[in-house]
């Protein structure tokens, strides 16, 4: 199983790296060889307004890239996990989640690259503002994705069994965590794979159960499992990551002005604004957030480090601890023994192991009852 898992992630890695490069490679000759440029004055010769001529450039762009990397996408998000059994969709369902997938994203992100262009033509401080924004619609999405995002790709209903759902809601309120009811989606109709999470903040915020979670787990593990998700709830996780991200994009979108300043005369840009260089903006954008995401992964796997203490310490059980994550493991197929360098760059979370031998350390350093009395 640890074999298999690792090759798993390492076709996974590999299919990653080819998808991004051949991605920036269309990007980089969308640039180059004046192909946006062409797609711009196109547009232009319907009407001179900006936003539409920057709908047209985008959207162009967005079509080439999904095409061409449309045999790697299949392979890595369907025929892969397929080929190792964590997916059993057949390919008309999963190709309709990701047109959804597609059409939400697409729509989200056409108003993101609209607002920021329409700002970067009236005022060189466009980066403050494209920050705020993005931070923004982040922040709304995290709220409304529960009531709003969640149903687009499953079903939910609230968990029929009473007890559990009772004892659920009692570990939230012992967490400190208010929640409005526990609800249960339908993955075994997709995947073979585990998860839970705590979704949304304040009035949106819920208890979310995958039923392969409930089919495979046992109550003490279900409930360590969940411990975990309203421990990061319990410190405001979420909110922190919001700092640091938005913190992190008024980084990147400074230094992108910069550099898109010094680039613009030389691939032909005629101002800062200019259409034609939505795929270079892309690249520039994509390129300084694949420099961020070690320092947003080391701070992920800390903060779940201390969601796992938080829930060996409020559920007492570290029993149910090491055999929900055993269990996780096998049927997720993680990869248990990353190499370092892949954990320290590319990991939001501690290896399973490391998870599991964190909390033997914490039982074998706690005192005993006797010697405590």
């Amino acid at each position: 199983m640890e074999h298999s898992a690792a090759r798993y992630h390492r076709l996974q890695l590999a299919l990653s790296v080819l998808a991004l490069v051949l991605g920036a490679g269309w990007l980089l000759a969308m640039t180059l060889t004046a192909v946006a440029r062409l797609v711009a004055e196109l547009a232009m010769t319907v009407t001179d307004r900006l936003w539409w001529a920057v709908l047209v450039v985008s959207a162009a762009t967005s079509i080439g890239h999904t095409v061409l990397t449309a045999p790697l996408t299949i392979a890595r998000s369907y025929w892969l996990p397929r080929r190792y059994g964590l997916l059993h969709q057949r390919l008309a369902a999963w190709a309709f989640d990701r047109l959804k997938a597609a059409a939400l994203g697409g729509l989200v992100g056409l108003i993101v690259i609209e607002v920021i262009y329409a700002v970067m033509a009236r005022t060189p401080a466009w980066w403050i503002f494209a920050a705020a924004f993005v931070a923004t619609v982040s922040l709304l999405g995290a709220v409304v994705f529960p009531v709003w995002i969640v149903p687009l790709f499953y079903t939910l209903t609230p968990l029929r069994d009473a007890a559990l759902a009772e004892r659920l809601e009692k570990l939230a309120r012992r967490a400190g965590v208010p929640v409005l009811g526990v609800w249960l989606v339908d993955q075994s109709r997709k995947s073979r794979t585990l998860n839970a999470a705590v979704a949304g903040f304040g009035r949106t915020r819920r208890i979310i159960l995958f039923d392969t979670l409930l089919e495979r787990l046992g109550p003490d593990e279900v409930e360590s499992v969940l411990a975990h998700e309203l421990g990061h709830h319990a410190h405001h996780d979420m909110w922190r990551m919001v700092v640091i991200q938005t913190a992190l994009g008024f980084a990147t979108f400074w230094v992108a002005d910069q550099l898109l300043r010094a680039t613009a005369g030389p691939i032909g840009l005629r101002n800062l604004a200019d259409p034609a260089g939505v795929p270079w903006f892309a690249l520039v954008i994509g390129a300084l957030g694949l420099v961020g995401i070690p320092l947003v992964n080391w701070h992920s796997r800390a903060v779940e480090r201390r969601a796992d203490d938080f829930a060996l310490s409020v559920t007492g059980d570290a029993g149910a601890f090491i055999s929900a994550m055993e269990r996780l493991a096998e049927q997720n197929l993680a990869e248990r023994h990353p190499p370092r360098w892949k954990e320290t760059l590319l990991s939001s979370h501690p290896s399973v192991d490391r998870r599991i031998g964190r909390a033997r350390r914490r039982v074998a350093s706690a005192p005993r009852a006797s010697e405590s009395e």
